[in-house]
C-alpha cells in the first residue's frame, strides 16, 4: 500500500482520538491506550481489504474520476456526470488532481465519515442523559460494525457521510438530558440539509425534525437554513457552469433510473414477494402504505408530545428510519445504513432493545455478503440465507422496536 495512504490512516486515527478527547473520554492514561488499541484495531481491519474492487468501483466511481481527470478536475463539474448529488463528485473532481489511486482516496474518504458517524453515535447517547462509558462504547460499536466497515473499506461507498450528518444534526437539535441545555436548531437545519445534499436517502429521517420543531417550539424561521444551506453547497458546481435548474433538481432527475425491479438485494418487504406481474400498481400501493407509516409514526409522536424526552425522541426515530425504507419498493441493499445505526444507538440507550439491533445488522449484513461476494450466505446443506432471510429478520426488528417504544410510552410520566 502507498505509503500515503498509511499516513492518511494515521492521521485519521488521530482524528478519531481527538473526538474521544473532545468527548470527554481519554480522562486516563488507562482510556488512551484501550482507545488507541481499538481505533488501530479498526483501521487495521480496513486497511486490509482495501485493495478490493466491487462493481459499482469499477463500472461507476473509477470512470467518474477519470472523466474529472480528463475535462480538467473542477471545470469538469459543469457536465453530468454519475447518478450521485453534486456535493460527493466534489470529491470526485479533487481526487482527479492526485496520483494516489483513487480507489484508496474513496475508500479513506469513507472511514473519515466513519469516525464522524461514531462520533455522531456518541454524541447521540450523551444526549439521552446515558453515561461516558455508554457513549464510548456506542462509538466503538459503530466504528466495528461489520456492515460499517463493509460499506466503506470493502465496498468504497459513501453512506457514511450522510448518515454522519443526518445524526450530527439529532444530535445538535435535541436537549441534553442530563443537563436540560437545549440544542441548537439552526446547526442541526444545517446538518441535515448538508446530509440531504448528499443523498436522497436523508429523507427517511427527515420527517423527525417536525416533531423536534413541535417539541421544541423552535421557530418557523429555522426551516429556511435548510434550503439555503443546500444552495450553497450546489454553488460551486453553479459557478464552475452547471446549470442552477439542473443542479436544483438533480434529485428529481434522479427519481427516473430508480428501475423496475421492486427490489435490489434489500431486506425490505418486497424481497418476501414473487412472481409479481404488475409492478407500477404494486409499487404505487406500497408508496402509499409508506407514507401512511410514516404519518403514523409523526401521529404517535404528537400525540404523546408531553411524555417526549430525548430517549423516547430516538426511539420514535429508530422506528422511522426502519419502517419507511421497508415498505417502499425500489430498495437497494445500502438503503438500511440509517436503521442499522439508530439501533446501535437505541441498543445503548436502552440494552433491552439489543434484539431490535441484533435483527436489523443481522439483516444488513446478508444483503451485504450477497453483493460483495455475488452469493447468498450459505448455512448448511441447501440452506442458503437470502434477503428475505433479511427481511423477515428486519420485520422482527420493527415489531420489537415498536413494543419497546410503547413500553416508554406507557411508563414515562407527562
Amino acid at each position: 500500500m502507498d505509503f500515503r495512504v498509511i499516513i492518511l490512516l494515521i492521521l485519521e486515527g488521530l482524528f478519531a482520538l481527538f473526538l474521544l478527547r473532545r468527548a470527554g473520554v481519554l480522562r486516563t492514561g488507562k482510556a488512551v491506550v484501550i482507545c488507541t488499541l481499538l481505533i488501530a484495531g479498526a483501521f487495521l481491519i480496513r486497511a486490509h481489504f482495501f485493495y478490493y474492487k466491487t462493481w459499482d468501483y469499477k463500472d461507476f466511481l473509477s470512470k467518474w474520476v477519470d472523466f474529472y481527470r480528463t475535462n480538467g478536475g473542477f471545470h469538469g463539474l459543469r457536465y453530468s456526470v454519475g447518478n450521485y448529488n453534486i456535493p460527493y463528485l466534489y470529491f470526485m473532481a479533487l481526487f482527479s488532481y492526485s496520483d494516489i489511486p483513487d480507489l484508496y482516496l474513496i475508500k479513506l474518504l469513507s472511514t473519515f465519515f466513519d469516525v464522524l458517524l461514531a462520533y455522531a453515535a456518541l454524541l447521540l447517547v450523551r444526549k439521552a442523559g446515558k453515561s461516558l462509558l455508554q457513549a464510548a462504547v456506542c462509538f466503538f460499536l459503530v466504528l466495528l460494525l461489520p456492515t460499517v466497515m463493509l460499506n466503506s473499506a470493502v465496498w468504497g461507498q459513501c453512506d457514511s457521510i450522510f448518515v454522519s450528518l443526518a445524526l450530527l444534526g439529532l444530535a445538535y437539535g435535541l436537549p441534553d438530558a442530563s443537563t436540560g441545555k437545549e440544542g441548537n436548531p439552526i446547526l442541526s437545519m444545517v446538518f441535515i440539509a448538508l446530509s440531504f445534499g448528499f443523498k436522497l436517502q436523508a429523507v427517511f429521517i427527515m420527517p423527525v425534525w417536525l416533531l423536534l420543531w413541535i417539541w421544541r417550539k423552535y421557530k418557523w424561521y429555522i426551516f429556511s437554513v435548510f434550503p439555503l444551506t443546500y444552495f450553497l453547497l450546489i454553488l460551486p458546481a453553479v459557478l464552475f457552469g452547471r446549470p442552477i435548474k439542473d443542479a436544483i433538481l438533480l434529485y428529481a432527475d434522479q427519481a427516473n433510473t430508480v428501475g423496475d425491479a421492486l427490489n435490489y438485494t434489500a431486506p425490505s418487504l418486497t424481497a418476501l414477494m414473487r412472481n409479481v406481474q404488475n409492478t407500477e400498481s404494486v409499487s404505487a400501493v406500497l408508496i402509499v402504505c409508506a407514507f401512511l407509516a410514516m404519518a403514523a409514526v409523526l401521529v404517535i409522536g404528537i400525540t404523546n408530545m408531553k411524555k417526549m424526552t430525548p430517549s423516547v425522541f430516538l426511539a420514535l426515530t429508530a422506528l422511522m428510519v426502519l419502517v419507511i425504507p421497508y415498505l417502499l419498493p425500489h430498495m437497494h441493499d445500502r438503503y438500511f445504513y440509517l436503521a442499522d445505526i439508530m439501533t446501535a444507538v437505541l441498543f445503548l440507550t436502552r440494552p433491552v432493545t439489543l434484539p431490535v439491533f441484533a435483527c436489523m445488522e443481522f439483516g444488513s449484513f446478508l444483503c451485504y455478503y450477497g453483493y460483495i461476494f455475488e452469493r447468498y450466505f450459505h448455512l448448511a446443506g441447501n440452506i442458503y440465507l437470502t434477503n428475505g432471510t433479511g427481511a423477515i429478520a428486519v420485520l422482527c426488528a420493527i415489531i420489537l422496536c415498536s413494543v419497546f417504544l410503547l413500553q416508554d410510552l406507557l411508563k414515562t410520566r407527562g
